[in-house]
């Protein structure tokens, strides 16, 4: 992999990851348009790397929102803030059996698997449909809420399911606040990342030997700062019911790639 590659593929990620448009699936597409070569314990480190970089943009993104989180459940009282970090820790349930228990049979849907990300970007774009047609409200996130909504992040573990789509589509349908599920979006996924990220680390998965560290470097810099961008957007459009426009990227995309997986 060489510069460009890095610096698109982090871009990518970085704009994707908060963007309803799915990163895994636009990971994908990237990696079979420029012919990826890298093998799989590279390929791993790399990607690891980039969702490293979107963890940390959405830590800076809401540093005050998780400094009053922690300031809150500090006080070990059944607070909101308390009440907050809780919901996430139940929405993380779905997640974490899926990646424990069905990590191979997942793993084995990535690299290549452009049909699959194609009509699951169309999914992608009827969630977002229909949630941008829902009524927006005042209410917040509930346990049962948090739960369901879960589930909806473990499904996005598929190539071509919008995470950020996907959840906050799901709260919204709920009915909850547009606001407030855009926040509870993006935050109920850093501790996700950072399980998986230290559950890498500690497995022996990858390795840092023989790496490209200016290669990893310039990816994770072009990451983290589209995932600034594209997560301060992402907030605003959800509260301006934006989201149409993004499904019909995804309805388009997806085709697309349905069409390049038949026809290649």
């Amino acid at each position: 992999m060489d510069l460009i590659d890095s610096i698109i593929l982090g871009i990518v990620q970085g704009l994707t990851e908060f963007l309803p448009v799915s990163s895994s699936g636009h990971l994908e597409l990237g990696k079979a348009i420029l012919g990826d070569q890298t093998v799989p314990e590279e390929r791993l480190l790399f990607t690891v790397v980039l969702h490293f970089a979107t963890a940390l943009s959405t830590i800076v993104v809401f540093r005050k929102d998780i400094v009053m989180l922690l300031k809150g459940a500090l006080k070990f009282k059944w607070n909101d803030d308390l009440q907050f970090i809780m919901k996430i820790a139940v929405s993380m349930i779905p997640a974490v059996v899926i990646g424990v228990y069905f990590e191979t049979e997942l793993e084995q849907l990535f690299g290549g698997q452009i049909l699959l990300v194609g009509f699951m970007l169309i999914v992608t774009a009827l969630l977002l449909f229909l949630a941008d047609k829902s009524k927006n409200t005042t209410k917040s996130v509930s346990f049962k809420n948090a739960f369901v909504i879960g589930i909806s992040q473990a499904i996005a573990m598929l190539p071509g399911i919008s995470r950020s789509g996907a959840t906050i589509s799901t709260s919204v349908l709920l009915g909850n606040d547009k606001t407030k599920a855009a926040r509870f979006s993006f935050l109920m996924v850093v501790p996700l990342i950072f399980g998986k990220i230290t559950k890498d680390v500690l497995s022996g998965e990858i390795s840092a030997a023989n790496q490209n560290f200016t290669v990893l470097s310039i990816g994770f810099i072009a990451a983290f700062v589209s995932g600034l961008f594209a997560c301060t957007w992402m907030i605003a459009l959800v509260k301006k019911s934006k989201l149409t426009y993004f499904a019909v990227y995804c309805f388009i995309v997806g085709l697309i790639a349905i069409g390049i997986s038949i026809f290649k």
